[in-house]
């Protein structure tokens, strides 16, 4: 499924964010870079080892922010890592808002034209997939409202369930463009 917004392209796709080509994805990340589990584990086991060596040089990332590394062996050819919030920290709505928007700030700024996102903070972080779809979708379609280089933002789904929620929410906030 897919709109457009001032003729830039908001997606939607089922599948393996790793095997996504596209000029970046984002990896879910924690504040510390360290590619662990999840999303993470599969752009590590997939990209190779660069991508953790790129993350060591960075140091950290605050919650609500983004940071570029190489893409090493994806088909992607970087990685944002957007450090979403963990469910019970306080301000979480905020948090993943800043995520959102830090990621496609890094990929404007680095003059990216796609951006493949997950559902940030939804595996392990234990941010409800609704709240997520709710978020990440509206400041996503805010942000080609306005001047960017950026001409396609995708979100890449795990599961039915995950793509048919944010689904529905697309096709609920698409009424309103």
């Amino acid at each position: 499924m897919q709109i457009e917004i001032n003729h830039k392209i908001l997606g939607l796709v089922a599948g393996d964010i790793t095997e996504q080509e596209s000029d970046a994805i984002v990896n879910p990340a924690n504040s510390s870079l360290i590619l662990g589990a999840g999303v993470a584990g599969a752009i590590r086991s997939k990209g190779g080892p660069t991508i953790q060596q790129a993350c060591d040089k960075i140091g950290g990332c605050p919650v609500g922010g983004a940071a570029l590394t190489t893409g090493g062996n994806l088909k992607a050819r970087h990685v944002i890592h957007a450090v979403g919030p963990r469910m019970g920290e306080g301000d979480e709505d905020e948090k993943l808002k800043g995520a959102t928007l830090s990621s496609l700030k890094v990929a404007d700024d680095n003059g990216l034209k796609s951006i493949v996102f997950p559902a940030i903070s939804t595996g392990i972080f234990g941010f409800p997939i609704e709240r997520c779809a709710d978020i990440m979708l509206s400041n996503s379609i805010d942000y080609l409202k306005r001047d960017t280089g950026l001409e396609k933002i995708i979100f890449c789904l795990y599961g039915q369930q995950a793509f048919d929620t944010f689904k529905i929410t697309l096709e609920r906030q698409a009424t309103s463009i």
